[in-house]
C-alpha cells in the first residue's frame, strides 16, 4: 500500500544532531567527491530524508542506507520507492557488527554520510578500528573539526594524529550553515578520506604503543617531549627532547616508536 509521504510530518531531533542538507550544489560536491563508478557499493551514513541517497542510487550498483532514527524509516521507503538498488538499514551505525556490512559490501565500499557531527570521531575510530576499510571516506563534518583533522605542524593535534595513522585527508570545500534545515550554529566541511596501504597500519603492536605514546604526549603539550615521553627513543629517533608534540609529523611519531 502507498504511503502518502505528505501526511508524514518530519520534525530534525536536536537529540540525534539531525541538519538535513538541501543545496543541491552540495550534493553535487559529495558524489563528485567520492568518485562514483556504476560497479560501487555506496554505505551511508545519515541518509535522513533521503536528497543525498537519490543522488548516490543514480549512479552506484547498490545503495547501503544505515539510519538510527526509527521516525525516518517510512520518509526514505517511500520517497526511494523508485529505486530497488537501495539497502535501508535502521541501525545505530556506532554499534553495526563491520563484519556484517561484507554482506552488502563484498570486498569493498565507498562510504559517504552527512553526519550528526557529535558522532564524528566515535564513527571514524569505529571505521578504522573495526569495519573492512572503505576504498575511500566523504563525510560532511563540522568546519573546524575538518580543520583539525588535515593539520600539520606546528599544529598537529590528537584527532589529525588518529585519522591520519589510517588516511590521507583533504578537505573538498566548506558549506555555508544555510545549506541544511534546520539551520545548525556552525558551517561545515566536505572532507575526503582516502585510506592508507602502509604496512604499519595493520601492526598492533605498533598502532598500541604509537596510541599510548601520543596520548600520553598530548596529555602535556605545552610540555617539551622530554619532560612527557622521556629521552629514551628521542634520541635513538634523532627527535630533538625540546620539541612539543604539535610540532611533530606522524611519520615522527612512528620513528619514535619503532626505535623505543
Amino acid at each position: 500500500m502507498k504511503t502518502d509521504i505528505c501526511k508524514l510530518i518530519i520534525y530534525p531531533k536536536k537529540s540525534l544532531g539531525q541538519n538535513f542538507l538541501i543545496n543541491r550544489g552540495v550534493l553535487k560536491k559529495i558524489i563528485l567527491a567520492a568518485d562514483l563508478k556504476e560497479g560501487d557499493i555506496v554505505v551511508e551514513v545519515g541518509p535522513g530524508t533521503g536528497n543525498l541517497t537519490k543522488e548516490l542510487a543514480k549512479i552506484a550498483k547498490n545503495v547501503v542506507a544505515i539510519e538510527k532514527d526509527r521516525g525516518l524509516i517510512p520518509v526514505l521507503k517511500e520517497g526511494l520507492r523508485d529505486y530497488n538498488n537501495v539497502e535501508i538499514i535502521q541501525e545505530d551505525v556506532l554499534k553495526i557488527d563491520g563484519a556484517n556490512l561484507l554482506r552488502y559490501c563484498a570486498n569493498t565500499y565507498k562510504l559517504v554520510g552527512n553526519i550528526p557531527y557529535y558522532i564524528t570521531s566515535y564513527l571514524l575510530k569505529t571505521i578504522f578500528e573495526k569495519w573492512p576499510m572503505p576504498e575511500r571516506i566523504v563525510l560532511m563534518v563540522q568546519k573546524e573539526v575538518a580543520q583539525r583533522i588535515v593539520a600539520k605542524p606546528p599544529k598537529m593535534n590528537l584527532l589529525a594524529l588518529s585519522v591520519q595513522f589510517y588516511a590521507e585527508p583533504k578537505i573538498i570545500s566548506y558549506v555555508s550553515r544555510g545549506s541544511f534545515r534546520p539551520m545548525p550554529k556552525v558551517d561545515s566541511a566536505i572532507i575526503r578520506l582516502m585510506p592508507k596501504n602502509e604496512n604499519y597500519r595493520t601492526d598492533p603492536l605498533l598502532r598500541y604503543n604509537l596510541f599510548k605514546l601520543i596520548r600520553t604526549a598530548f596529555a602535556g603539550k605545552r610540555k617539551q617531549l622530554k619532560n612527557t615521553i622521556g629521552l629514551e627513543g628521542l634520541n635513538k629517533s634523532g627527535i630533538k627532547p625540546e620539541a612539543r608534540p604539535e610540532e611533530l609529523f606522524l611519520k615522527d611519531w612512528i620513528k619514535i616508536v619503532s626505535r623505543v
